[in-house]
């Protein structure tokens, strides 16, 4: 089960690794986690869909020994094994992926699960089948995903899911993420919002303003 945090923040990677560049840009993702970590970030989900078995795997370990006495969980996306295999918290599902009640009955309770939702429905099917958390979106507009659902949605949404934790996704920015919040988010979920900080201090003393 995950730590319920009065505010739940999830770094999410920004898919760009790759076979090709991964020895060369690996250490400035490793960076960007470190900060992340001593910011006090709540979720480091890794989402790099073009490794390697193997490439996720070492990243994912390394990962795992940075957050490694800290409050931060480290989630995998899609790739339940590999997140066991390397000490990670659990996994992030999608749409493609496994089923959470398949993910729960293998790899047990103590396994976090996220999910990410679209709709009121997909939210509730999260909820009933043994997810920690959900990550809903697009909330505010962002490319390449869609029509933005937009806060109303968000707080039907969340009303909706009682005290089953919802994060906001989807354009989250300095600007609006608190808007996200109010509106009945647990916290938020974000790639770009993250990648403009370049030192713990600063990204801490943003989230608790």
């Amino acid at each position: 089960m995950i730590r319920r945090p009065a505010l739940i923040t999830c770094l999410i990677s920004d898919g760009s690794l790759s076979p090709e560049n991964f020895n060369a840009c690996k250490s400035t993702f490793l960076s960007r986690i470190q900060i992340a970590v001593n910011a006090g970030v709540s979720i480091v989900q890794i989402r790099e869909k073009q490794l390697s078995t193997r490439m996720l795997f070492d990243l994912a370990a390394e990962v795992a020994r940075i957050i490694k006495g800290s409050e931060t969980l480290l989630l995998i996306n899609d790739r339940a094994d590999v997140a066991a295999a390397a000490g990670a918290n659990g996994v992030h599902l999608t749409g493609t992926s496994l089923g959470t009640d398949q993910i729960r009955r293998t790899f047990g309770d103590r396994f976090v699960i996220g999910v990410s939702t679209h709709s009121a429905d997909d939210v509730l099917r999260a909820k009933g089948a043994g997810a920690d958390l959900a990550v809903f979106g697009p909330v505010f507009s962002t490319p390449g995903k869609g029509p933005a659902v937009g806060l109303e949605t968000l707080a039907f949404v969340c009303k909706d899911a009682g005290e089953f934790p919802v994060l906001a996704l989807g354009g989250i920015s300095k600007d609006n993420w608190r808007d996200a919040v109010s509106a009945g988010a647990a916290g938020f979920a974000a790639i770009r919002y993250f990648a403009e900080f370049n030192n713990a201090a600063e990204l801490a003393d943003t989230l608790r303003k």
